[in-house]
């Protein structure tokens, strides 16, 4: 029984996004099979996506981080003035991403050092962030010359074919690669699943439960820094009110793979199967001529059936246990 729910609750989402596309290939138009369309999903599920990575870590270790949206608007902010000011577009995006990575150091060292939860602290330098991007910004875009970052996520050129996706997508790609590795096969990695899964046995065991806790937000913020790139990729100005509420689709994204927010579950490959469903379902609906109010109803359906799938297994779980 255990081994048949461990492998629905892996497995589940990628035949949930298969039976989704197949759906709207059958009732949908002919566009969406389209080579050209799979390219688009995959270049619109890279932002999300690269975020959600980190998300993954904070899930898993018990947590929340609610701060990710605002850090991608400041990261792309930091980027758009960097550039302007004359910097190299190397350097700007190091620049960028290395303030998202503080913004994540801070989070965990109110969260460990004041015994705040996570939901308070992050809800906190959510404003703070996203007031500091309106600020740096002057409330108002940043336009940026035109480099190499604005192609991370363009579409494909004539002839480009060989790269199969925008670079964007073989970052996020690798990234969950890494990511992967670090949680399966690393001393870390079990510390993270640990600390979620008991903190107060991971303790006890001699796990160093702050500088993990550190570790996840500082990570989930970085990832949300590369995000902020791809972000400046895509609408090449800094703009401070860009991803206002993106952190609901990131968390969205961990959970609909299966990711539990009681923490101690979930995994990366089904954080972006979770990130490719919420994306079909919005390039179906918007190819079907939907409004964007019944695609936010399904996309809502969904997350509560995944919601209410990962209680009923911890109901199960717990029945076992006590028998």
């Amino acid at each position: 029984m255990k081994r048949y729910s461990n492998f629905i609750a892996t497995l589940g989402p990628l035949f949930g996004l298969f039976g989704i596309y197949i759906l709207f290939v059958i009732i949908g138009p002919e566009s969406f099979s389209s080579l050209h369309n799979v390219e688009t999903i995959l270049r619109q599920t890279a932002i999300v996506g690269t975020a959600a990575l980190g998300m993954t870590l904070v899930i898993i270790a018990g947590g929340i981080d609610l701060s990710v949206g605002s850090i991608i608007a400041l990261v792309a902010v930091v980027i758009a003035a960097l550039l302007q000011s004359g910097c190299s577009p190397a350097l700007a995006a190091l620049g960028g991403i290395g303030v998202g990575v503080i913004c994540g150091l801070v989070n965990g060292m109110l969260i460990t050092r004041l015994r705040v939860v996570p939901f308070i602290v992050t809800l906190g330098t959510m404003l703070v962030v996203r007031g500091t991007a309106k600020g740096i910004a002057h409330e108002q875009k940043i336009d940026a010359p035109l480099t190499w970052l604005n192609t991370l996520l363009a579409a494909l050129a004539p002839g480009e074919g060989w790269k199969f996706v925008p670079p964007g997508v073989w970052i996020t790609v690798i990234l969950a690669v890494l990511v992967t590795v670090m949680l399966k096969y690393t001393k870390l990695g079990k510390h993270i699943f640990a600390i979620g899964s008991n903190e107060q046995t991971a303790v006890l065991c001699g796990v160093a439960v702050n500088r993990v806790k550190i570790f996840v937000y500082t990570m989930s913020a970085g990832f949300a820094g590369v995000a902020g790139l791809m972000q400046f990729s895509r609408l090449t100005v800094g703009d401070p009110t860009v991803a206002v509420g993106l952190e609901l689709d990131v968390i969205a994204a961990v959970v609909i793979g299966g990711g539990s927010l009681s923490g101690g579950e979930g995994s990366i490959l089904g954080t972006i199967v979770g990130a490719l469903i919420m994306t079909t379902i919005r390039s179906g609906g918007s190819q079907m001529g939907l409004p964007n109010w019944v695609q936010e109803i399904i996309t809502g359906i969904i997350i509560v059936v995944a919601v209410a799938v990962d209680r009923l297994r911890h109901r199960m779980a717990a029945s076992r246990m006590d028998r």
